[in-house]
């Protein structure tokens, strides 16, 4: 069934304690990652200070994976940090401020429910139809909003801007919905890894029916019975809703840290085959799912599984 605006996944975002041990982890599974975000603000006099949350991204060509941690004093900035400077007018120095605050609380609170995969982004062809599409639909969000983001181009480093719908917080997770960047480039992941395909949400099994109905809601279409699970296809792509009972047999060896908690997610790679090589020469450890793609445990991959699947 062809939706005319949620297409694909955007990407999903892992809320990491570290984000220097997160960077070394995600390079042995064989990710490329840029260095490190951190925004700067100048307040009462001082000079610029990192605030707010850094973050960085395993690019694929249209979509991405983000690692992001809140800034603290406990968590030294690495050396090849990019100090990204927001150019804020004094008189929106308080307001801003305060969602940037905001916007730690958050993270602060994800963080202490556990170390893992915590957003959930789509993407759309159309913002603007996906913003009516669901205020008819009677979802709460945010509206239409700009949001800024560091991005590596061939030029280099550009600022760039994406219009975004912030569903917000729900108990399992950051929800929202983003415009693809025609200006994205993918990176040439050493695992294979092309493009971001499935996202797994582990949820009680008694409330699966309710899960299934808010989530045809977001993305405009109807689940398929998949077993036990409910699979949303999309135009590319896929969200699969697990209730928790079947977690592990659909991935063997795995537990959900909460409920309702997103749990995996899966990347397509150009040679199996070779994935599975680097993985082993690398040291980590390695399961079967039940359809047969190997993956790595949550407990080797800051929290949240990675499934590797062949290329279609």
């Amino acid at each position: 069934m062809k939706n005319t605006d949620i297409g694909r996944l955007h990407h999903v975002g892992l809320v990491v304690a570290d984000l220097a041990t997160a960077r070394t982890v995600y390079s042995t599974l064989g990710f490329i990652l840029p260095p490190p975000a951190y925004p700067t603000l100048a307040k009462d006099g001082n000079p610029p200070r990192p605030f707010g949350a850094a973050h960085t991204h395993a690019y694929f060509a249209k979509n991405f994976i983000e690692l992001v941690a809140r800034v603290t004093e406990d968590n030294p900035i690495p050396d090849d940090a990019k100090l990204i400077p927001l150019q804020i007018p004094p008189e929106h120095l308080a307001r801003v401020t305060a969602a940037i605050t905001q916007t730690i609380d958050a993270l602060t609170a994800r963080l202490a429910r556990f170390q893992g995969l915590h957003r959930l982004v789509f993407q759309t062809s159309g913002i603007d139809a996906t913003d009516g599409r669901l205020s008819s639909a009677g979802v709460t969000h945010g509206g239409v909003n700009s949001a800024a983001r560091q991005v590596d181009t061939p030029e280099g480093p550009r600022t760039r801007t994406v219009r975004v719908i912030e569903i917000g917080n729900v108990p399992e997770g950051m929800l929202a919905v983003a415009e693809a960047d025609p200006a994205q480039q993918g990176a040439d992941h050493p695992n294979g890894a092309v493009e971001l395909m499935d996202c797994v949400l582990s949820v009680p099994a008694a409330a699966l029916g309710d899960f299934e109905a808010r989530y045809a809601a977001y993305v405009g279409r109807p689940a398929r019975d998949d077993g036990p699970a409910r699979v949303f296809d999309l135009d590319r792509g896929r969200l699969t809703l697990v209730p928790d009972d079947h977690l592990a047999i659909l991935l063997p060896g795995e537990r959900s840290p909460a409920l309702p908690a997103f749990v995996a997610y899966a990347v397509a790679v150009r040679d199996i085959d070779a994935t599975r090589d680097l993985l082993r020469r690398n040291g980590v450890p390695t399961k079967v799912s039940a359809a047969g793609d190997p993956f790595v445990p949550a407990a080797a991959a800051l929290g949240a599984a990675v499934i590797f699947r062949r290329m279609e």
